[in-house]
């Protein structure tokens, strides 16, 4: 893995799969507007979010170290963040929630290191550093919203997710880079907003990874805490939108009490939220998250726990009663009184048992599938596992011998035993056969010349999730997103306007106080009208080192801007009145 930023243990017990998200800070990438950006928006943060954001936000910031000046840089973040148990990694935008969620299992913050331009200052729909830096690293200072973030993960990288739900996250990391990208085309932008509306409202039923992203939304990204009455932002996608995070407070958005329910409730990222959920504490958030976990196929298991992975096409467990696992794309199940019977993988498979492969059970040996009766044996009450060794030598489960099992729902299997295998706790798990067939009426399920068959033994399902059960049974380094984050454009007139930037923030800062100011404000005038940013930090310096005619000419360039730029007058304001503020006090 390369990185331009200190390891620390944490991040060494990241496994490989999601190492592949991972990708270098280049801090030199960062533009002198990059830093002007950052610089308002934590300095607007720290001056509203004091008197609206909950407790655990300023505190947090002094704690985690985040610079109000300087865009944070990995370096420093992990080294601090270290102290409180986490770490921050860099990634190219949005990833996939299953591997956002455990990241944070492990205690990792994934940052998307890229910054929003100037024109989307108050908020964008792609995730940035402000966003992440400033939003949810600060609040993981408290131990409390630090655990059930970690919980989250743990709980959430373990939903099942439906094949709609990977079309859903590919197109919305799609329309957050056209909407952050300067230039982009407007046509296009209009196709994948539709695209991203017409999967959301598809009539069908939500995966628990929808479910589980839409709790993370109104929690992690949108949470309020408090009342009702009087609540309090610790949600990182408030705390980073400086328009969003007063829009909130105001009576325009709805307020409810956080319960369950919010697992139905969709959101769309491309606009402001109507209605936000309040929790009375930290403690709450885990109530729910519990109550959410206990209808999970993760816990519940079943018949609808398998259909669940069939109908995700994609990688998934299943736990027997016995502790075997059975890792692998499930694509048939059969069933009997509402109960499955047989269960079939197809393509490589791997059988566990608590996490770890077991010996010559991975992939290569089971290439091509995996299938096994799951239950008891037909009229008779003990099952496989509850057999005492008397028990199975009585119905000849035993090695050397011809045996003909016929299980519940007409599932037999009928052959040699040649070995079993059992658990910790002495049931057996697995049976193997030769010279076997395996029936369910007059469907052939296995045939003897296919070779040895290996037989799960369990009396049920006790749970279905998804991903492997042991990760190093499956090489998982596949993922190749479908769209790149856009950079900046680099021309002649962005270069001047950047050094103008640059050469205002050296001045601010005493390093270089050479520059012309008053020249760099006509060449704003002249040929960067739209600007105003830099205008402002113009009046900063001003009002610093007293330059009278310095400070009237940008008072008075701002007035026109913001009858010119009237989407920008109220940033502009705030502007001038945190400066005016600030440097008198």
């Amino acid at each position: 893995m390369e990185t331009h930023f200190e390891s620390n243990p944490l991040l060494d017990r990241l496994p490989k799969h999601l190492r592949q998200f991972i990708k270098p800070q280049v801090y030199e990438d960062y533009t002198p507007i990059n830093q002007a950006v950052w610089r308002y928006v934590m300095r607007k943060n720290v001056n509203y979010l004091s008197k609206v954001a909950h407790n655990s936000y300023l505190d947090g910031l002094r704690q985690t170290g985040i610079d109000i000046e300087n865009i944070p840089n990995m370096y420093g973040m992990n080294r601090i963040l270290k102290e409180i148990g986490w770490a921050a990694v860099a990634v190219d935008g949005f990833i996939p929630p299953n591997a956002f969620m455990e990241f944070q299992a492990y205690n990792v913050l994934v940052i998307a290191s890229d910054i929003r331009q100037l024109e989307n200052i108050e908020y964008t729909p792609a995730p940035d550093i402000i966003h992440e830096g400033a939003g949810h690293a600060p609040i993981i200072a408290n131990p409390e919203y630090a655990e059930y973030l970690r919980r989250f993960g743990e709980i959430g990288c373990k939903a099942i997710s439906s094949a709609k739900d990977y079309e859903i996250y590919e197109a919305i990391r799609l329309l957050s880079i056209l909407k952050e990208a300067e230039d982009a085309d407007t046509e296009e932008i209009i196709r994948v907003e539709k695209l991203v509306a017409d999967l959301q409202n598809e009539t069908s039923e939500p995966s628990e990874m929808a479910q589980i992203r839409n709790l993370h939304w109104w929690t992690v990204e949108y949470g309020l805490i408090g009342t009702v009455e009087d609540p309090k932002i610790y949600g990182a996608g408030l705390l980073s939108s400086i328009g969003e995070s007063a829009w909130c407070m105001t009576d325009n958005v709805k307020k409810l009490p956080y319960t369950l329910d919010a697992v139905n409730q969709s959101f769309d990222i491309t606009k402001p939220q109507p209605q936000l959920f309040v929790t009375p504490d930290f403690a709450h958030l885990s109530l729910v998250l519990e109550q959410f976990a206990n209808t999970m196929a993760l816990r519940t298991g079943g018949l609808s726990g398998i259909k669940k992975l069939i109908d995700s096409k994609a990688l998934g467990t299943i736990e027997l009663s016995t502790g075997l696992q059975i890792s692998g794309i499930f694509t048939n199940a059969i069933e009997n009184d509402g109960k499955p019977v047989y269960i079939q993988t197809t393509g490589q498979t791997a059988l566990s048992y608590r996490e770890k492969e077991l010996v010559n059970h991975g992939t290569e040996y089971h290439a091509e599938g995996f299938g096994s009766p799951i239950g008891k044996l037909k009229g008779i009450n003990l099952a496989i596992e509850d057999m005492s060794p008397r028990d199975l030598r009585a119905y000849d489960i035993y090695e050397g011998e011809e045996v003909t099992l016929e299980f519940e729902g007409d599932i037999i299997v009928k052959g040699e035993i040649i070995t079993g295998s059992r658990n910790l706790q002495g049931e057996i798990i697995l049976i193997s056969f030769k010279n076997c067939t395996v029936t369910h009426r007059e469907t052939v399920l296995f045939r003897p010349e296919w070779g040895t068959y290996d037989m799960a033994v369990g009396k049920k399902v006790v749970s279905a999730f998804s991903g492997p059960a042991d990760m190093h049974s499956f090489n998982m380094i596949s993922h190749v997103p479908s769209s790149q984050t856009i950079k900046a454009k680099k021309t002649p007139e962005r270069e001047t306007l950047e050094k103008m930037y640059q050469a205002v923030r050296e001045f601010r800062e005493n390093k270089n106080t050479n520059s012309d100011l008053n020249q760099i404000l006509e060449t704003l005038k002249t040929n960067y009208s739209t600007d105003w940013l830099l205008t402002v930090e113009l009046l900063e310096v001003a009002e610093k080192y007293n330059l009278i005619d310095l400070k009237n000419n940008t008072l008075a360039h701002l007035e026109i801007l913001k009858t010119k730029r009237t989407d920008v007058k109220h940033l502009i304001e705030f502007g001038i009145e945190l400066i005016l503020d600030s440097v008198n006090a």
